[in-house]
């Protein structure tokens, strides 16, 4: 039925006309309704992505559904983390001038690289949770 009327209103909207007297709206309502923006299922590019600038500090909640890269701070001894994940593990490699750490963590276990602990807080085939904090 919310088909068929959004269905109709389109149509009205395109022809210039209003709706159907079956489909109970007012001439008013059917431009309006049919000049509402839809807002059903945003696609998948639009979903939020993680703040990997807060993550400089060695501090920050992140979420990911891919893999990311991104800066640190020189404190920590390396420059870089590339954060991977499956359904079962995260590995967690820092690099630097010299330098390469890594560390693969499972559900709910806690490590770190170069000073920089992690916590799977959650994981999943297409997500996972972390928690990053400075231990130095």
């Amino acid at each position: 039925m919310a088909q068929t009327t959004v269905a109709l209103l389109l149509a009205a909207a395109l022809t210039g006309g209003t709706a159907p007297a079956h489909s109970g709206l007012t001439p008013a309502e059917t431009r309006t309704a049919a000049l509402a923006p839809a807002t059903a299922a945003a696609p998948a590019s639009n979903a939020a992505k993680p703040n990997l600038r807060a993550c400089y500090d060695g501090k920050c909640k992140l979420t990911i559904s891919k893999t990311v890269r991104f800066r640190v701070s020189p404190r920590f001894g390396v420059t870089r983390l590339s954060v991977s994940f499956t359904r079962t593990s995260v590995r967690v490699k820092a690099t630097g001038p010299g330098v390469t750490s890594q560390a693969v963590l499972g559900l709910r276990s806690t490590g770190s690289v170069n000073g920089i602990g992690i916590k799977v807080v959650s994981l999943s085939r297409t997500k996972a949770v972390l928690s990053l904090s400075p231990r130095r």
